[in-house]
């Protein structure tokens, strides 16, 4: 659509740096064109060893407790293939990034949500998760930094789910590909929790951190006996993730913490940019404490996050997401990326505000 904004993809609007880029063609033309080790190239999972070392004091052994997967979409896939029987229950705080229930439904699995709200700014708490738990619950599902809500949880809240898991026997699949994005919040690695990193699949990846969504570079980090369950899918439906785009995400693993770091520093501008415009149009909106989204509510226009979405899409040309599409406690609220440049967010900014005035 010819003039339309969009707020509605979730990526980087910056291009992957250059270093990296050339990283790659420097592989292919070395002739670094064939398959790598089913798990990936040994010194990305050195790098990626040492790299969660660094940040958050867990190590895992890069022969036998890492796969570099295509993205994390693939990862996920692999955690809930390789851990979910048939009948088996996954919970997930709603709302919920949309492929988290077709995964765990494409294995087998029943998805079980647990609500969240913008009085608690969207985290989930143990006590909530315990209320959940049944006979079938195998697993729990989180992802913070949140997509859609840009919710992030503290250490405290995260202890207090460590200990359910443990006392319940559940394993816990933490999603992280956001763990850079993360605002006035120290973000807490799960496995790096006492006792956790025996029962956690840890999800990560280059996309949000280092500008690198179409590469498709993730990996999963896991105990041997359930990375190798991931492996035996792994190797056969993959092989192995794109040998150039693994050397691209090996130099920024190595030696892109700047870029990251400004990438970074450039969203939390962006970020308090767009809440205090939506705050100032009336929008009711918590402060996003990670990733690049808000959640504002819209129910103050006596619209559906539907009927909102679309109108502003049809009559202003800017592009959001229906809450509705995350789950049922994303009803009534839209989800808006921010990593768009700042003069278009502007705009955007200025053409809701016009949408809101005329209803």
């Amino acid at each position: 659509m010819d003039g339309c904004i969009s707020l509605g993809v979730g990526e980087p609007d910056f291009v992957t740096p250059e270093p990296f880029s050339k990283a790659a063609f420097h592989s292919v033309r070395k002739g670094e064109t064939h398959y790598t080790s089913n798990y990936g190239l040994p010194q990305l999972r050195e790098a990626i060893a040492e790299h969660l070392e660094r940040l958050y004091g867990v190590r895992y052994d890069p022969r036998n407790e890492i796969i570099v997967t295509i993205g994390v979409s693939e990862a996920l896939l692999l955690a809930t293939h390789a851990l979910l029987d048939p009948g088996d229950e996954m919970l997930a705080p709603d709302p919920y990034y949309v492929a988290y229930q077709p995964c765990c439904v494409l294995a087998g699995g029943k998805f079980v949500t647990v609500p969240t709200d913008m009085e608690h700014e969207f985290r989930v708490s143990a006590a909530d998760l315990e209320a959940r738990i049944t006979s079938r619950t195998k697993a729990i599902l989180i992802g913070y930094p949140s997509n859609p809500t840009g919710a992030q949880m503290t250490r405290e809240d995260m202890s207090e789910i460590a200990e359910l898991a443990a006392r319940r026997d559940l394993i816990v699949i933490s999603d992280e590909i956001y763990d850079r994005l993360s605002y006035g919040i120290a973000h807490t690695c799960f496995p790096s929790l006492p006792g956790m990193k025996e029962r956690t699949v840890l999800l990560g990846g280059f996309s949000k951190a280092y500008a690198m969504t179409g590469w498709r570079v993730g990996w999963v980090c896991a105990p041997p006996d359930i990375l190798e369950a991931m492996m035996k899918i792994h190797q056969y439906i993959i092989m192995s993730a794109p040998t150039p785009s693994q050397y691209a995400a090996l130099e920024a693993i190595r030696n892109g913490e700047d870029y990251a770091r400004q990438f970074v520093a450039e969203f939390d501008a962006r970020r308090r940019l767009t809440v205090a415009g939506l705050r100032e149009i009336g929008l009711t909106t918590f402060e996003p404490k990670g990733a690049f989204y808000c959640f504002p509510s819209v129910r103050s226009t006596g619209l559906s996050d539907m009927e909102f979405a679309e109108r502003l899409l049809d009559e202003e040309k800017v592009a959001v997401i229906p809450g509705s599409a995350f789950g049922e406690c994303g009803r009534g609220h839209v989800r808006m990326c921010y990593a768009t440049p700042v003069p278009l967010l502007e705009e955007a900014l200025e053409r809701i505000e016009c949408f809101v005035q005329r209803l």
